[in-house]
């Protein structure tokens, strides 16, 4: 029993079950360079306070040097026994450095260190996706900037609505991934806040330098309660929310793609290392990779479910339960740098194909609002100039042609306020200029709003 670090209560060895069961070294190990960074700092401040000598921090952080080698290289050797990251990396430092090894966890406990290895990871990470959204918002805004003038049918209710640009559609994902964005950064304010001080629940009767500690680790500040410091997991279902509403509009993009490269649309192609064949059809080529992104959102929601799950019945302080909020958020924020990592390489090589675009935009009567607005300018009251726009459309559709290709004369029996100048409100391309204005879609708009938000990042 000596092996563990609380074996002098028991009387009895706990089973090989049992330690497969509670272990949770195989997946927290990947918060040893964490783990090691929040034990520096600690020991650092414990040797400024004089709680342990110099020469213990020494040894502390020379051996704390040659176990990052040894993890860094694949040779540490990460022991069932030992249970967790924590007394892993403590047991190789006690057998390199001896009684100094054992000195380190004065004043801390395993309640509190955890904590702060899950923030310090969770930090870490939230600067990585920082970088991948900006990489992937780049990817978007280059293909934006090509298709600047490019029609394309917008839709609601997957009908054809009204001309908009391929480049003023990217950008509304470019606008979805900058509120992702935004509330990653939000969420790292309350992540980086220090938890280690509050021992197990109540604090350290030590005479510790908790702000010392958050100075040397970057934090913004130290967790206010003990309590809640080491039984708080509000960040980590944080993260996991901002993450799901990031995989929604992955999934969304991808449910879009999906159309598009459909031979019934046929708007887009994708480059074919990212797409597969059938082990039957050998004409297919399905699209893999936006197929499987729409399918992980749901693995992503469903871990925001089990963190909330996890914690609704909790009592303060700390409970084993906690032991379970890792896989999840590790797995989320796989999940989510893969996807981002891959929709960047994606988006460079979509093929837009701008003749089905202007087929479709041909089918859908896509510019009976400018007929609208072309009226009510004229002076008819909008609910006048709708009911006969609509007159026109079905008019139009019984012939078998699309609005600008009735006459002069057609058009005139809908409202005598039709006059020849109405052909230039009924093209595609007089459509899109018409809507001049922040947020619109007319091409010159498209390319200032590309413009800024390259300025922004």
């Amino acid at each position: 029993m000596s092996n563990k670090a609380w074996s002098g209560r028991f009387s009895e060895p706990v089973s090989d079950l049992v330690k497969r069961y509670t272990a949770s070294v195989f997946f927290d190990r990947r918060m040893a360079a964490q783990d090691i960074r929040g034990s520096l700092a600690h020991a650092k401040m414990l040797a400024r306070q004089g709680i342990i000598a110099a020469a213990d921090l020494s040894a502390i952080e020379r051996g704390m040097a040659q176990i990052a080698g040894e993890i860094e290289r694949g040779e540490f050797n990460w022991n069932l026994d030992d249970e967790d990251v924590h007394l892993n990396i403590e047991k190789r430092l006690t057998a390199l450095i001896g009684d100094a090894g054992k000195r380190l966890h004065t004043g801390r406990s395993r309640n509190d260190q955890v904590a702060t290895d899950i923030r310090l990871w969770l930090r870490d990470t939230i600067d990585l996706l920082d970088g991948l959204f900006a990489t992937l918002s780049h990817a978007l805004l280059d293909v934006a900037e090509a298709h600047a003038e490019t029609p394309l049918p917008g839709f609601t209710h997957l009908q054809v609505a009204q001309p908009v640009t391929f480049g003023h559609h990217l950008l509304a994902y470019v606008e979805m991934f900058a509120r992702d964005r935004e509330r990653f950064a939000d969420c790292r304010k309350r992540v980086n806040r220090l938890p280690l001080g509050a021992a197990a629940l109540a604090g350290t009767t030590f005479p510790i330098d908790r702000e010392f500690v958050a100075r040397e680790l970057g934090f913004d500040g130290v967790c206010a309660n003990s309590l809640d410091a080491v039984s708080d997991r509000d960040f980590a279902i944080e993260f996991c929310s901002a993450a799901s509403l990031t995989m929604v509009h992955v999934s969304r993009f991808s449910e879009e793609l999906i159309l598009w490269m459909s031979p019934r649309v046929g708007f887009i192609d994708l480059a074919d290392r990212f797409c597969t064949g059938s082990s039957i059809m050998p004409q297919k080529k399905n699209p893999d990779v936006p197929e499987l992104a729409r399918g992980k959102s749901g693995r992503v929601f469903g871990h925001l479910m089990g963190l909330l799950t996890l914690m609704k019945g909790q009592p303060l302080a700390y409970n084993k339960d906690n032991q379970e909020d890792k896989e999840p958020l590790f797995d989320t924020a796989d999940t989510l740098i893969d996807t981002l990592r891959i929709f960047a390489d994606m988006v460079p090589g979509i093929r837009v194909k701008p003749e089905a675009m202007a087929a479709a935009l041909r089918q859908g009567f896509a510019t009976a609002t400018d007929l609208a607005d072309y009226l009510v300018r004229k002076g008819l009251p909008f609910r006048d100039a709708h009911e006969a726009v609509a007159r026109a459309v079905r008019a139009a559709e019984t012939k078998g042609c699309d609005l600008p290709d009735l006459t002069l004369a057609e058009l005139q029996a809908f409202s005598a306020l039709i006059g020849a100048d109405v052909f230039g409100v009924l093209t595609v391309p007089g459509s899109l200029a018409a809507r001049n204005h922040i947020g619109g879609t007319a091409p010159d708009q498209v390319k200032a709003a590309i413009a800024r938000l390259r300025a922004m990042r």
